[in-house]
């Protein structure tokens, strides 16, 4: 099970980590640039706010494998109260260091519920690419609370 902080705890933990590199070099140029440090200050293997934001907007699936070195971020079958003759299922990839919109990918599977046996069904595209844009704006979102 993946222990979830509260938003205001990630972004405390980003910014103790950013806080060392601060005090590193003589002056303002020896410095690293914020938004290369922003992206790049991690103890995981991808980008650390691309992947705390699709942690946090997938929250209310059951989680079938989280892989933080490798970016990926497996769900189990999840059936909306609203509709449960029809389920997800979601794999996320985070694909660089850096927080870009090509870094991320998402991709689901889609079942329906015919006579008591679930059937494969197409997803639309809009779902997918809907998704991908919540977890970007709010992987920008705490890039701006950690280095704002």
């Amino acid at each position: 099970m993946v222990r979830r902080l509260p938003a205001s705890a990630t972004a405390g933990l980003l910014l103790a980590a950013l806080l060392p590199l601060a005090a590193c070099g003589g002056g303002a140029k020896d410095r690293p640039k914020a938004d290369l440090a922003a992206s790049r200050v991690t103890t995981i293997g991808v980008n650390a706010y691309l992947w705390r934001a699709s942690l946090d907007t997938l929250s209310f699936m059951p989680m079938v494998q989280t892989d933080s070195n490798g970016g990926v971020i497996v769900t189990d079958w999840y059936a909306n109260p609203g509709s449960p003759n029809e389920r997800m299922k979601l794999t996320v990839s985070i694909l660089d260091q850096d927080l870009r919109a090509d870094a991320l990918r998402v991709a689901a599977n889609r079942q329906v519920n015919q006579g008591g046996q679930w059937v494969d069904a197409p997803v639309a595209a809009a779902t997918v690419q809907k998704l991908e844009e919540v977890i970007l704006t709010k992987a920008r979102d705490l890039r701006r609370t950690a280095i704002g």
